[in-house]
């Protein structure tokens, strides 16, 4: 009997009647391990441990560690680089969804099929469309990551079919309303924030974590560094959302007058609260706090935005649609969409085009463009041809014998009317002469070829004498 070599792997029936193969394999951390395979009959092991040992010679090579799906989620968001907020909405859904349904199984053995049926359920529980797609999106970052660390070699949850989601457009408002609502804030100490909101279309979080440091009054330039953001319940000055959301805006003079009264304020509330107040009393002190220097809640703005807008009975949009407003004004002003890109600072000219909405004026005035393009020739050859029928008729009978009279000359020929109707065409071979003979019109051109023939001739006699008295 001959012996197995080595890296051939054995297989054996045990004693709860089942098969298990096993293999000594490198792993994908260059260490060796015992991998150990189970099935119900004797093919169905081998045919495992068969493909186990060819996937190793290609390179594709088992984890060190056969994790749990579970253990493997708490392990991913502990490495996850991402933004504190994201990453506190992506443990929501990992605890909420995914490790309730799927956290008992084993990593590798995740297949498209189970996260389908995993979707599936969460649609017939009711769950929103939107909240199914971030699901996807959670899973499929995290076995993307798991790819990155040869734990898996493929990402299955990227081969699920979703149900279609169509996100509600946001609601904005015209420059009129913006602007009747910048009136109304005029007198309310948050006054500053609304501009800056307004006039370069800011997150809220990078209007709030705005420092006088980022304010350069003599070059004239705002500079956005940074933003304010509640996490875990407290006030964090953190990074921006994206790279491109660090950006240099031209400080106008209207947001130079809002600074202005925002840093006498400040000023005044500092006096005020004495030692109590809690700022940093330097260039990194933040532009907008509250009364005892301490940085300014969103939803304390949000309230007071509300408040006003109430008020003033206008619609009610959210902060965030100053953003969206201010983009669409740039748009009907016919501002380059990537400058647009620039000054809100998206990452993505796409992401753009999500802030630029359409409106129904916009539609009548591109579709007007269009009905006179596609229109107007038309009803000019109309009224062509209109004008030309009232003008025939009207000079028919009061031109007729100054037009037969101009005719019969070799001048006259220049007065035509073509076709069969004698207006409309303009084919000068279909031309004839209004009230003339074909013998009168055959004298006349048998004129005019005549004086050109007799000019031809008399030039060639002038050529003739001249070269002879050159050549004596």
């Amino acid at each position: 009997m001959s012996r197995k070599a080595n890296g051939e792997g054995t297989l054996y029936r045990r004693a709860d009647g089942r098969y298990e193969g096993a293999v000594m394999l490198p792993t994908s951390s260059g260490t060796r391990k015992r991998i150990r395979l189970y099935g119900k009959t004797r093919q169905e092991v081998h045919k495992k441990l068969t493909r186990t040992i060819e996937e190793a010679r290609q390179g594709i090579l088992p984890a060190e560690e056969m994790w749990k799906i579970a253990d493997y989620l708490d392990f991913w968001l502990e490495r996850e680089k991402r933004r504190p907020l994201t990453r506190k909405r992506h443990e929501s859904i990992v605890r909420l969804y995914i490790k309730p349904r799927l956290g008992h199984l084993r990593l590798d053995a995740l297949s498209v099929r189970i996260v389908q049926n995993f979707l599936d359920d969460l649609i017939a529980e009711g769950k929103s469309v939107a909240t199914i797609h971030q699901t996807r999106k959670v899973l499929s970052a995290a076995l993307t990551y798991a790819m990155r660390q040869e734990l898996i070699m493929r990402n299955v949850a990227r081969l699920v079919e979703l149900p279609r989601y169509r996100a509600t457009e946001a609601s904005h408002w015209t420059p009129e309303e913006t602007s009747r609502f910048l009136d109304a804030a005029r007198t309310d100490p948050l006054y500053p924030v609304f501009v800056l909101l307004a006039l370069y279309g800011l997150r809220r979080g990078e209007a709030v974590g705005l420092r006088w440091r980022d304010v350069d009054f003599d070059h004239g330039v705002l500079r956005i560094r940074q933003q304010v953001q509640r996490i875990d319940g407290e006030l964090r000055q953190v990074e921006l959302k994206t790279e491109t959301s660090e950006r240099d805006e031209p400080l106008l003079a209207t947001a130079r007058e809002a600074l202005l009264r925002q840093r006498d304020a400040q000023a005044a509330a500092r006096a005020e609260a004495g030692e109590a107040w809690q700022g940093t009393n330097d260039e990194d002190e933040l532009v907008f706090t509250t009364r005892t220097g301490r940085p300014l809640e969103s939803h304390n703005l949000a309230r007071s935005f509300f408040r006003i807008c109430t008020q003033q009975g206008l619609r009610r949009i959210t902060i965030h649609g100053l953003r969206h407003s201010n983009a669409t004004a740039q748009k009907d002003l016919k501002v380059h969409a990537r400058d647009t890109q620039a000054i809100l600072g998206h990452g993505d000219i796409r992401t753009t085009g999500i802030y630029e909405h359409v409106g129904l004026d916009n539609k009548r005035a591109a579709l007007r463009k269009v009905e006179g393009r596609l229109f107007a020739e038309t009803a000019n050859r109309e009224n062509c041809r209109q004008n030309c029928r009232q003008g025939s008729k009207s000079n028919l009978g009061t031109n007729s014998k100054s037009l037969q009279k101009k005719a019969s000359t070799p001048e006259g020929l220049d007065a035509f009317f073509g076709g069969s109707s004698q207006i409309r065409t303009g084919d000068t071979r279909l031309f004839r002469a209004f009230g003339t003979t074909v013998e009168q019109r055959l004298t006349s051109i048998s004129n005019v070829v005549l004086t050109h023939a007799r000019t031809w001739k008399l030039g060639c006699v002038a050529v003739n004498i001249a070269v002879k008295d050159i050549s004596m």
